[in-house]
Formats: structure tokens, sequence, C-alpha cells
């Protein structure tokens, strides 16, 4: 394995890692969220179907992020319905900054016991992704529908329906006492090459991507949350009979939610002076609250 780190410790938690194994046309991505994790939980009191739905929901948002290489591109995943228990679930990812809230029924989840799935959750819902790109592609969005045991099986169906991309992705998520844990892993096969090039003729049963597969899929929920385990010795364990595995670590994961005075009034801004009006309370201010973080906002102008 040829290794160059960008720091000289080893990736073990909060960071991006990267990965490539050239003679399969793969790539991949790797992550394991605690301590920011709980950060963006603890903007709400979320009960423990949702956590786990949240927590799952972002580190997608980081691993499919992490995919993008432009400076200041961003990753939105959305999944909504109009019938089920959770109303709307949205989290981003920008350079390293994560935020995610989910809006819910907290009489339906009651009704759906301790583990519900996907379905009972969201019932016919859909997964929308938005990628935002200051330079190339611009603004691209893909639906599909909200189907399959998990998001991450969601996030699998998009890639290969909206992108014609195979993909594999492994999430786990743990709580307890000390808190929660979420790591995922993501692989994608790239059949004619693996940067920059049309890909064409992308297939699951493409022999390149069975084995890589294969290998992707023996990946145990316990190593993804091993916090003694670096992700570095996860692709190692996993591709260690490859010719060559390239590692790139990435960003720092921190909680990213950019609300702030200077930004509601820049948004309020654009409303008429008599809308604007309409919006303020017997004090003459005009109160907004941010859903991500769970913080009101004055504003007075």
């Amino acid at each position: 394995m040829n290794d160059t780190p960008l720091q000289p410790e080893e990736t073990y938690s909060g960071r991006l890692l990267g990965f490539t194994i050239p003679s399969q046309n793969a790539r991949g991505r790797l992550v394991r969220l605690d301590g920011v994790l709980d950060e963006v939980l603890s903007a709400h009191a979320y009960p423990a179907p949702i956590t786990h739905l949240l927590a799952e929901a972002l580190v997608l948002a980081t691993l499919i992020g992490g995919l993008l290489k432009d400076d200041g591109s961003q990753v939105t995943m959305q999944a909504q319905t109009e019938e089920g228990a959770v109303r709307l679930l949205v989290c981003d990812f920008k350079g390293g900054a994560l935020r995610g809230y989910v809006d819910f029924d907290e009489s339906r989840l009651a009704e759906l016991g301790a583990n519900p799935s996907l379905f009972a959750l969201f019932g016919k819902g859909y997964l929308a992704i938005t990628f935002d790109i200051p330079s190339g592609q611009g603004r691209y969005q893909g639906i599909v529908p909200l189907e399959g045991g998990s998001l991450s099986e969601a996030c699998e169906s998009y890639f290969y329906q909206s992108e014609q991309v195979p993909t594999l992705i492994r999430c786990a998520v743990r709580s307890g006492s000390e808190g929660t844990v979420a790591a995922g892993m993501l692989v994608q096969h790239l059949p004619d090459g693996e940067e920059g090039r049309e890909r064409l003729h992308a297939r699951l049963d493409h022999p390149e991507w069975e084995h890589v597969a294969v290998m992707g899929g023996s990946i145990r929920h316990e190593e993804l949350l091993d916090n003694d385990l670096s992700l570095e010795a996860i692709a190692w364990r996993l591709f260690h009979d490859e010719d060559e595995v390239r590692i790139q670590p990435g960003a720092a994961i921190a909680r990213g939610c950019r609300c702030s005075i200077e930004h509601y009034e820049q948004v309020l801004g654009r409303f008429p002076e008599e809308d604007r009006e309409e919006m303020r309370n017997d004090d003459g201010l005009i109160l907004v609250d941010c859903a991500f973080c769970s913080k009101q906002f004055a504003i007075a102008r």
C-alpha cells in the first residue's frame, strides 16, 4: 500500500479517508464520526430510532460529499414523504462542515416500536441528492424512490440509477451511555478510468466490480465502529491483495451549521418591506428559528 498522508497520524475518527485501487478502477471513502456526531444530534432530543436514522444519514452525506473535489462544493441529501412518521430528513456536507435535521411526528413514531423499518418511517417517500459544484457542472440533482432496507441501500440505488455507477455502501451505528458513534464506507467502480474520463458500460456484473464488491462487502460493523482500528487499517485489511492501494487523507469533519444574524439579515433583505413588517413581533423583531442547531435569532431590521 502506498501511503501518502497529509498528516503524521493515522486516521481514526473525525476525518475522511479516500482511497483508490488503480488495478480495479475503483475508488472509495471511509469515515468514522463520534464527537462531531454527538454535537449535531444534541441540537434536539431525538428518540432512538431518529438518532439512528440521522446518524446514518450524516455518515452518508460525508461519504458522498467526500467524492467532490472542487473547493466550495456541497452535497445535500433530502428524504421526504407525506405519509410516514418522518416528514423530512435533510443533511449536507461542505468542505468538512456537516449538519443535519429530522422533522417527525412523535405520536406516529411511537406506534412503530423500537426498531422501525425504513418503509415504516417514510412510507412511499423519495430520496433527493443535490450537488452544488462552483465550477463546471454547477448544480444538479437526482431523485429516486426511497426504497430498500436502509438509507444506505437507497443511496446505492441512486448512484446506479441516476449516475450509472456501481456503488457499495456500508454503514454502522452504535449508541450507548458514552454517546453515538457512526461509521461508513463507500466504494465505486469507474470502469473506463479512475478520474477524468467518460464512464461507459458501467454494469454490476463487470469482473472488476464483482471482485471489489466481494472484498468491500466483507467489512463487518464492528470493524467500522472500532475506535482502535484506523481507517487506513480497514482499507488494508479489505484490499491487501491488490497490487496498489492509494491513500488520500481528506478533510477534518466538524459541525457546520452556517446560521448567523448576518445570514438571516441577507435572506430577509430579499423580501419586500411590507412582508417583513408582517413578520415582526410586538417588539419589532423578526424571530428566526434554525432547525439545524435549534437556536433562535432576533432580527431587528
